[in-house]
């Protein structure tokens, strides 16, 4: 388990999850005061993963040909898919919790205080491991963990300033 942890936090994928983890929060706090039923939560997250997952490829691909004014070849390809995928992952996290609510496991709000949490957490855990592996001792790594979480508190804040 800690091998393929240290080999996923190693790897460029990191990038793409916290990216879809930051959208995936803000589509959960911005959907939060007029909830929809739990099942179409879960739908809107995963279709919005697709979306978003789908629209990382196409980008990649015309970024890819304008700069090289090459095709981009099947390796590449596979390689924006493995990036489009992780952030689809990011994105689709929290539809877990409202299955759970679905199928009664949960309250709704408790899903939505647990999909923003973990968001949260997620960018915070990837905030501190990027700084221990660049070097930085335990309470930095800490510090910037905690500045990473800060993103996704003020997109919560925001929201429920204008709310």
């Amino acid at each position: 388990m800690r091998a393929s942890l240290e080999k996923h936090l190693g790897s460029r994928q990191v990038s793409k999850v916290v990216y879809g983890s930051i959208i995936g929060l803000a589509l959960v706090v911005a959907i939060e005061s007029h909830p929809p039923k739990p099942w179409v939560m879960a739908v809107w997250l995963v279709g919005t993963a697709l979306a978003v997952g789908l629209a990382e490829v196409y980008s990649e691909i015309v970024g890819t040909e304008t700069s090289t004014r090459q095709p981009v070849t099947r390796r590449d390809v596979g390689h924006m898919v493995e990036d489009a995928v992780a952030v689809g992952f990011g994105v689709a996290f929290p539809a877990v919790f409202f299955v759970l609510a679905a199928l009664g496991l949960v309250e709704v709000e408790a899903a939505f205080s647990i999909a923003k949490w973990s968001g949260l957490g997620l960018i915070g855990f990837y905030g501190y491991w990027a700084a221990r592996f660049a070097g930085a001792p335990a309470h930095r790594a800490l510090l910037k963990g905690a500045l990473a979480a800060v993103i996704g508190a003020g997109l919560i804040l925001l929201k429920s300033l204008v709310h």
